[in-house]
């Protein structure tokens, strides 16, 4: 007779390849057993909100950042010269040049098509927690779990507009971006622009009420310290040429007069939704092929941001435990989605249907990046990448048929 301990190892053996011979006999899509539903849930999982006490994913690991961070200091006590390369050395990335404009004019347009679509696509905004819903009839899923909510956490809708499909993230505007850091007294001095633009004119572009300033040659780094031998305001920059003397709200407003500024040809909807989503795909990829080389900061617990080598140092951060920090942010590498950051709304399949999505099915239902959604709404086709999150595989049941689901 086998000891006890064996037996049981034999035992649990047998019970997880019998388990795993039955996962694989269950398919992925609604099938249908003697009146009952049998459904597995999808692989893909939506995007969770951090909580206020957790910080965002490291982009790079931690124990490399370590060891970087080790390598660098030892790099430091050695005295001698060390070349730098574009862009580190102040230089621009003569690849990247058209890229950057091709990101600015995808902006451009991608705003411009957004304005249109919106005008014949309804935009709905929650006043207590900021949900996003497209679509003209505002689903009554109960997610409003914020600090004034309703006991029911029902949605206050109210009529959204473009900022809540497209929410601006801004920047420091730096002249030099491998100057010293933007202090807490330059916090009105310096001038804050959209994310994704400063990224584009760090990658090249020129525009004449953001002046910066361009090398023409490169700065060496010595024991750590980045040595340039350029003057530090040429006659080239001209300083105080084209430069108007107004407030960042007068910026802010040429800013979107240039977005408005791009006549588009008179089309259909479908057209206009087409061109936007080409532009959203455009824009992202292009803008995550300058961040490659181009460096973005953002804090871990906040929604702050700073295009270049470092961050500022501005002490305005109210996340968690930013009395420890004494305001200050807790930089880290940014992604993506921190630069151009996609409202995930529920999307809906049937926009000719009148009937509002619901609390009890909304497992059923997929998520889309408000831009997508609205553009998929309007005609447009979706692209892969967010095929799987549409859950157009899953058949969404009836109220009659929903205790029936196992």
């Amino acid at each position: 007779m086998l000891p006890r301990q064996t037996r049981t190892m034999t035992m649990l053996r047998e019970l997880a390849l019998r388990n795993s011979s039955t996962n694989s006999i269950v398919g992925n899509q609604l099938k249908h057993r003697h009146g009952f539903h049998i459904i597995r849930q999808t692989c893909t999982e939506f995007p969770r909100k951090l909580k206020k006490t957790e910080r965002k994913l490291w982009v790079t690991n931690i124990n490399e950042l370590k060891r970087i961070g080790r390598a660098e200091r030892k790099e430091r006590q050695i005295v001698r010269e060390r070349i730098l390369q574009p862009p580190q050395n102040g230089l621009l990335v003569k690849e990247l040049i058209p890229v950057a404009h091709q990101v600015n004019a995808d902006r451009i347009q991608l705003f411009t098509c957004v304005s249109k679509v919106a005008q014949s696509i309804a935009i709905y905004s929650c006043s207590v927690c900021g949900e996003v819903h497209i679509g003209h009839r505002p689903h009554k899923i109960r997610t409003c779990n914020v600090m004034g909510s309703a006991a029911s956490k029902e949605h206050c809708w109210r009529r959204g507009a473009v900022e809540h499909v497209l929410p601006l993230v801004e920047s420091f505007h730096l002249y030099d971006r491998l100057g010293r850091a933007v202090s807490h007294n330059e916090r009105l001095q310096v001038d804050r622009i959209p994310a994704i633009l400063e990224l584009c004119v760090q990658a090249g572009i020129d525009l004449p009420e953001y002046p910066t300033r361009r090398r023409v040659f490169p700065a060496y780094s010595i024991s750590g310290r980045v040595i340039d031998f350029e003057k530090r305001f040429p006659k080239e920059d001209a300083p105080g040429k084209d430069i108007y003397a107004c407030g960042f709200w007068q910026k802010r407003n040429n800013i979107s007069e240039d977005n408005k500024s791009v006549d588009m040809q008179p089309c259909d909807l479908q057209g206009t939704a087409v061109r936007g989503m080409e532009a959203w795909e455009r824009m992202r990829s292009g803008a995550s092929r300058l961040m490659e080389t181009y460096a973005v900061q953002t804090c871990g617990y906040c929604l702050e941001l700073q295009v270049g080598p470092k961050g500022h140092r501005v002490r305005n951060c109210q996340a968690y435990k930013h009395q420890m920090r004494d305001g200050q942010h807790a930089w880290q590498e940014a992604t993506i989605d921190d630069v151009v950051p996609p409202v995930y709304v529920w999307h809906v399949r049937d926009t000719q249907s009148e009937k509002p999505l619901v609390n009890g099915l909304k497992k059923y239902y997929g998520m889309l990046p408000a831009v997508v959604e609205l553009f998929a709404q309007a005609g447009a086709s979706v692209p892969n990448d967010y095929v799987v999150m549409m859950r157009e595989d899953v058949a969404v049941p009836e109220w009659d048929e929903e205790k029936l689901v196992v």
